[in-house]
């Protein structure tokens, strides 16, 4: 399914690797973007006959969709591994190169895990251009990008790893020897999403270490139209869900029509306030989107993170990345239900970072809200949408101003505090806070007996009740309000 272009470590071994193992999950970037987080690492092969090198193509074939990138960084086994200790596994590692862990999603169902089919095909693991020296680099100083038609569409390092690259070598070797040339792709970042025939996609590895510089080269591989799948066998298949997690929409409830995400109505009733309070007593005191202000008063909403970043102007820059269908444009066309389009701009609000057509279509594709730290265009028409929009105010001038829209779904900082792709947010007319996704479930619990609490004590502060022991419950105030809370008052209220 590709051009017969050799890899680099056939090139160098005279012999195609034994074992290409990829790991799941790897980068938090995309455990967030995905809702998960895996407390040990997992993995698939797949065959060493999907090897390619830079320069060749590869065939999305035709009556299939979603034909999709992972840019990575491979690892080359240098020396035997059998048992080997994470104090000595990097040391079994040859060389550090670039590669694309290519896949259709049209089949992934047929071989749920395995992947077999979905990532077996040829020409689905390019590598290259140059193998580096493992032993010259820092593995916790590298990077991995990956460009789309030139746009920079990943961007990651190895310094804060779900499983470091030793961790990875000494577990694949407690049962199985890796041996010289087997290949380890060791996961993706965020932003991995679809191609298209005609698309060309990049992946580079350089070095991050100070004193210590190295770098792959581009890994080059173009995508062109296949013959069409032969009659047997598990045929393409492809739903909603699919594609949202093919584009890289994080998997949630809410982008399937016929299941709510019961947890993102449930936050949407709660206070800002009263969640603020909240992750505080989680010792989450840096949470809330500072400067920003809802476009429409009244205006409420809860989603999941879908992230932009934008880089100050530079008129090369801008010229290169502002055009065309650019990492704003992206980022709009990919935002769905349940999820927020929050902007990085550094705060600066000396131009527009969102104006009335792109906030139209954010709401049109179901974007829950856009949340910027930046200047909003058109802010009166703006205002009048469905969608909530909070920004830091309005401002007349164009996005080229002050900004270049330059990458989507990756960690970024938006009023002061961080924001990763699947991270929950909920703003209302007190402002816009952060909610770490793997604690949402017990923070809206506490919220929500907290509001109930509140409630019981703006009755009785309403009909004369002094403070003391009230507020907060304490004492005698506190069995009163357990004995209420137990004859569903609250509730009866509720109903009324």
């Amino acid at each position: 399914m590709s051009s017969p272009v050799i890899d680099p470590v056939t090139a160098e071994l005279g012999v195609r690797p034994g074992k290409i193992i990829a790991v799941h999950t790897n980068y938090p970037s995309r455990a967030a973007q995905r809702g998960r987080t895996p407390a040990h690492a997992s993995y698939f092969l797949k065959p060493s006959s999907s090897l390619a090198g830079t320069g060749g193509t590869v065939q999305r074939p035709v009556g299939t969709e979603l034909l999709a990138f992972e840019g990575e960084i491979a690892l080359v086994i240098g020396a035997e591994a059998s048992k080997v200790g994470v104090d000595r596994a990097w040391a079994h590692v040859g060389w550090v190169t670039a590669a694309n862990d290519l896949g259709l999603y049209d089949l992934r169902y047929a071989d749920r895990g395995s992947n077999l089919r979905a990532k077996g095909g040829d020409g689905f693991t390019p590598l290259g251009p140059t193998l580096l020296d493992a032993q010259l680099l820092d593995p916790t100083a590298l990077r991995i990008r990956t460009w789309v038609d030139g746009e920079l569409a990943q961007s990651d390092d190895t310094e804060n790893l779900l499983f470091p690259f030793a961790e990875l070598v000494a577990d694949l070797s407690r049962l199985s020897t890796l041996e010289r040339g087997d290949v380890i792709l060791t996961g993706t970042p965020a932003g991995a999403s679809v191609l298209r025939p005609g698309a060309v996609v990049e992946v580079e590895v350089d070095s991050l270490a100070p004193g210590r510089p190295a770098h792959t080269g581009r890994l080059r591989t173009t995508v062109i139209d296949g013959p069409p799948l032969a009659s047997l066998g598990a045929p393409p298949k492809v739903d909603d869900q699919l594609r949202a997690d093919a584009w890289g929409a994080p998997a949630t409830p809410a982008q399937q029509p016929d299941r709510p995400d019961e947890l993102l109505l449930g936050l949407g009733r709660v206070a800002v306030a009263t969640l603020s309070a909240q992750l505080r007593r989680r010792g989450l005191n840096d949470v809330s989107v500072d400067g920003v202000h809802p476009a429409r008063p009244g205006s409420r909403f809860a989603g999941r993170a879908r992230t932009l970043r934008y880089l100050p102007h530079r008129p090369d820059l801008f010229a290169e990345h502002g055009g065309g269908f650019n990492a704003q444009k992206r980022a709009i066309e990919a935002v769905g239900p349940g999820e927020v389009l929050v902007m990085e701009a550094r705060g600066e609000r000396g131009t527009g970072t969102i104006g009335d057509i792109l906030a139209l279509r954010a709401q049109i594709r179901g974007a829950a809200a856009i949340v910027t730290d930046g200047g909003v265009r058109d802010a009166a028409v703006v205002a009048a949408l469905d969608i909530p929009v909070f920004s830091a105010g309005p401002h007349p001038a164009v996005l080229g101003r002050r900004h270049v829209p330059w990458e989507t779904d990756v960690a970024i900082a938006c009023g002061g505090t961080a924001v990763l792709p699947g991270d929950i947010l909920v703003g209302d007319d007190d402002g816009v806070v952060v909610i770490p996704s793997a604690l949402a479930e017990e923070v809206l619990a506490d919220a929500v007996e907290q509001e109930r609490q509140e409630r019981f004590v703006t009755d009785q502060v309403s009909t004369g009740a002094s403070i003391d022991g009230l507020y907060p419950l304490t004492g005698a105030w506190l069995d009163r309000y357990r004995a209420w809370a137990a004859e569903g008052h609250d509730e009866k209220r509720d109903e009324r």
